[in-house]
């Protein structure tokens, strides 16, 4: 079967559907591939790409009259004329805000699969398309922030002084919040966040930021994988963080988008209480704003100036990579529609991921599609009560287990002791008297110099290591009084003793001098050896 890849025809719209190199695995897959011409233009993808990936380029009839369309936004009502009935329709079709397209779709007998609505479990995650562009609008509006700024986002120490990092504080601890902290860690600026879910928490700080934490103001997660509804006490407690943040913040970035629908979280009043030349990029706007004085599409700069950016294409604003990662989200969609690689989708409502995305099918709406729980995974039964009885009879058991297995290592090094005691007895009783002085000494020795050494402090061990180059410079001298001895043993020993000797002693030397010339000021970096 084909696929059409047609040019999106919104004013300012740089995204397409697929890339050159998502068109070589949707081939793969078995389909022919046709692409409008010019369709991937904004994002730099020339129609000699397309074509030295498989594709055929064609005219935008032929793309919408394909058997598979797959586009990024809904389609005009021109664009739904074109598609034959019995096709397939892969897009952003918004069906909960427009359910006249969706209505309009199935009475053309499209089958319809919103890309925007992807269930939110772990399986479906490939094929998130929201999760793609938020992203990539996280990250772009960190580097938007950074434009607007007056300052720079990391702290400098220059010989003309030093400057703070900015601070930056997120509203929202989902996809794009955590890339904007991410963004902006990575830019060196200070980065605060919070989020009415608690468990955004470690993600918030494995990105780098610090989680502001305000158990008054937060929830828990629905079924369907968004925070639950705050009561209004909750949500007097949210607005209160984000007020009080938002103060002390150089840059505020908002995230908070529901189902296409935003709530507030900045209050005019908030944004009057921030510093002038602040700014505040509402990642929302596409949804109203989460600020009372974003306008969408705008940059807003208010009486006390704050600047307001409610760019509403941050993610097409980067449309090279943000059409390979869509286009990577298509291509996974279609491998879960064609198992067989052989060009013909099947589509399978009995899963909930094709059934949660198909909105229209065979002249029939198909939208809300049944609720799907975030994990399918059965709750974990609960353990039954602990018995008081049995738990003091395990530990009573456990701890006789342990005092037994102590006794027995206690035995044992017992009984190597004397072992090792009557074993050096028996060899002193038949070595040679002078054997036995040396053996006395040497004993004597290792006693007096481990307590000697272990209770030498950290701040004498370098005139220490001058001492024991005085020691083994006196080994050295008797290994080579030795070494003419016509015993063989002997002379190796003292080659040993005297190579082991000359290793401490000029390696002690060395160091020392090192660690000496680090407080010379009249030696040069070089010549200490330390790089300044």
């Amino acid at each position: 079967m084909r696929i059409g890849v047609p040019r999106e025809v919104r004013d300012g719209e740089r995204l397409v559907a697929a890339t050159p190199r998502t068109v070589e695995r949707l081939r793969a897959l078995g389909y022919e591939v046709v692409v409008e011409h010019d369709a991937g233009a904004g994002a730099t993808f020339s129609d000699a790409a397309y074509e030295a990936a498989g594709a055929a380029v064609v005219d935008a009839a032929t793309a919408w009259g394909a058997d598979v369309v797959t586009a990024v936004n809904a389609p005009t009502d021109a664009q739904v004329a074109l598609l034959h009935p019995g096709a397939t329709l892969v897009a952003m079709l918004g069906p909960a805000n427009d359910p006249d397209l969706v209505r309009r779709l199935a009475d053309h007998g499209v089958t319809a699969l919103a890309l925007d609505a992807v269930p939110r479990i772990s399986r479906a995650q490939a094929l998130d398309v929201l999760s793609t562009l938020s992203n990539v609008a996280g990250y772009r509006a960190v580097v938007e922030a950074a434009a607007e700024y007056g300052g720079m986002f990391a702290g400098q120490v220059t010989a003309a002084g030093k400057t703070p990092p900015a601070k930056v504080f997120v509203i929202g601890g989902g996809v794009a919040g955590l890339a904007a902290v991410g963004a902006a860690a990575s830019l060196g600026a200070q980065v605060r966040a919070f989020d009415v879910r608690s468990e955004a928490a470690e993600q918030i700080e494995s990105m780098g930021g610090t989680a502001v934490r305000e158990p008054a103001a937060q929830q828990g997660m629905s079924a369907d994988g968004y925070a639950k509804p705050l009561t209004p006490e909750q949500e007097a407690a949210a607005l209160a963080v984000y007020a009080r943040e938002a103060a002390d913040a150089d840059v505020v970035v908002t995230t908070a988008l529901v189902r296409g629908r935003a709530p507030r979280t900045l209050t005019a009043e908030a944004v009057a209480g921030m510093r002038p030349g602040s700014v505040v990029v509402d990642l929302a706007a596409s949804g109203g704003g989460n600020c009372a004085l974003t306008v969408p599409g705008e940059r807003v700069v208010t009486e006390n100036g704050v600047v307001v950016v409610g760019w509403t294409d941050l993610a097409g604003r980067l449309p090279q990579h943000t059409s390979q990662l869509l286009g990577t989200n298509v291509v996974h969609l279609l491998e879960l529609l064609t198992p067989g690689k052989d060009g013909v989708p099947a589509l399978d409502l009995d899963d909930p991921v094709q059934r949660g995305m198909t909105v229209a099918r065979a002249g029939e709406v198909l939208w809300p599609p049944p609720p799907v729980a975030v994990s399918a995974a059965p709750s974990p039964a609960a353990p039954p009560p602990p018995d008081p009885a049995q738990e003091a009879a395990d530990r009573e058991r456990a701890a006789t287990e342990a005092a037994a297995a102590a006794s027995l290592r206690r035995r044992r090094r017992t009984v190597g002791a004397a072992l090792a005691a009557v074993l050096i007895t028996l060899a002193l009783s038949f070595a040679p008297p002078s054997l036995v002085g040396h053996v006395t000494v040497f004993t004597l020795a290792v006693i007096v110099g481990y307590y000697v050494i272990s209770n030498v402090t950290h701040s004498l061990h370098t005139p220490l290591m001058a001492q024991t180059n005085a020691i083994s410079g006196i080994i050295l001298v008797g290994a080579l009084l030795q070494l003419g001895s016509d015993d063989w043993v002997v002379t190796t020993l003292a080659l040993v003793a005297a190579t082991l000797a000359s290793i401490n002693v000029f390696g002690g030397f060395l160091v020392a001098n090192r660690m000496i010339g680090m407080f010379r000021k009249d030696v040069p970096a070089r010549a200490q050896g330390v790089a300044r």
